[in-house]
């Protein structure tokens, strides 16, 4: 166990450190894509995914509610 712990530590800290040695190469010369991020939009997407997350939520709910249920009808 604190083997697969220690090797998780190591893979976020790599992680870690290579994202923020990219953020500051990105920042120093980083190309300009204004022209191409602002001809999308996003908002239904956001929509949709937003829309399946509820939905999860509501089975996920449903599925605690049913088994609290059986449960209290088993007597346990």
């Amino acid at each position: 166990m604190k083997k697969i712990i220690t090797r998780g530590l190591a893979v976020v800290g790599a992680a870690a450190v290579s994202s923020v040695a990219f953020a500051q190469e990105a920042a120093a010369a980083g190309p300009d894509m204004s022209g191409l991020t602002a001809a999308v939009d996003f908002g239904t997407v956001t929509t949709a995914i937003l829309a399946i997350a509820g939905l999860l939520a509501v089975v996920y709910v449903a599925v605690k509610g049913a088994r609290i249920g059986l449960s209290m009808l088993k007597g346990g």
